[in-house]
């Protein structure tokens, strides 16, 4: 089996305490959705990653469920405890809880599915990753509760055809796979690099820009960029029930993940059905603003959940249905 591992990041520094609205989030307009009610309740994404700080003040409420497939621990199966920080910070963005401490997720009251497929040191087979995701399609919780959406911040150079096919049922089940394009990038957008799984045209690949709202210069380009969130200093959990903030795709990826969440519960509500996963993709495509980058970088643009909306509001929804 080939390797997988934690897409390199970089940790900008560690907190003790904080209590904000992350800065991204504020970024990509999450607060205008919990305004108008939508926080994600009721929708489980599954993150697959290095675990998770079960004992952190901000996943009190959030931690439905988690599975260890690493050798971390002796292998032991419900033991899926964070020993690197990377996971945690990822879990954070997606649904850290609005408590009045620390940060807030995107989507404060989605649920977590913790998937523990890369070891403490950052690194895992490809095997895991595919055990993962095949059980993120079969998991059910104590209502029922399927996955919707499944968030990667993780790669690899080898395109795995296990991999792939993992992924293709995860779709097929109308679960969203949203993965980290990667950080190789070398700030030359005509140029081309992959990770693995983000590079499969099934899954939405994201990349980062800075608060600034520009490419980040570590970022992959590729034709199959679907669009960009943000990824440099970003706050979020920590072990120890710390903060910190870390930069890379990997920070992108999560703040899409609680996007989708957002999502599925406005949309399904005014829809009154539930979502497939194609629809899904096209509402958050139709949520993304252009940017002065070619679209080998920023893919549609970057994720702006209302004023996205507001200026494709005349764009037909077959334009959308680029993925």
């Amino acid at each position: 089996m080939s390797r997988v591992s934690l897409i390199p990041f970089k940790v900008e520094k560690v907190l003790n305490d904080t209590k904000v609205v992350p800065p991204g989030i504020e970024l990509i307009e999450a607060p205008s959705l919990w305004e108008a009610g939508y926080s994600g309740e009721g929708t489980v994404v599954a993150v697959l990653d290095t675990g998770c700080d079960t004992d952190h003040i901000e996943f009190k409420d959030q931690i439905i469920d988690g599975y260890n497939f690493t050798t971390d621990d002796n292998g032991e199966a419900t033991n899926y405890e964070d020993y690197n920080g990377h996971g945690t910070h990822v879990c954070g963005t997606v649904a850290a809880a609005e408590n009045g401490v620390g940060v807030i997720g995107v989507a404060p009251k989605a649920k977590l599915l913790v998937i523990k497929v890369l070891s403490g040191q950052g690194y895992g087979d490809t095997k895991w990753v595919t055990e993962g995701i095949h059980h993120a399609i079969k998991w059910r919780g104590p209502n029922n509760e399927k996955v919707r959406v499944i968030s990667m911040s993780l790669g690899g150079r080898i395109d795995t055809p296990e991999l792939h096919q993992a992924i293709k049922q995860a779709v097929d089940e109308n679960i969203l796979v949203v993965c980290a394009a990667g950080n190789e990038g070398d700030g030359n957008h005509d140029t081309d690099e992959y990770a693995y799984p983000g590079a499969y045209p099934e899954v939405v690949q994201v990349g980062s820009v800075n608060l600034d709202e520009e490419i980040s210069e570590f970022s992959n380009t590729n034709c199959a960029i679907d669009l960009v969130a943000p990824g440099e200093e970003i706050v979020s959990t920590y072990l120890n029930n710390g903060y910190a903030v870390l930069s890379g795709t990997s920070m992108a990826t999560p703040h899409v993940s609680g996007a989708a969440a957002l999502l599925i519960e406005q949309c399904e509500r005014e829809f009154e059905r539930t979502l497939t996963e194609t629809e899904l993709f096209a509402q958050l495509i139709k949520r993304t603003v252009s940017l002065n980058f070619s679209r080998r970088a920023q893919g549609s643009g970057i994720l702006k959940l209302t004023s996205g909306l507001v200026s494709k509001t005349e764009e037909p929804m077959i334009s959308t249905l680029e993925k």
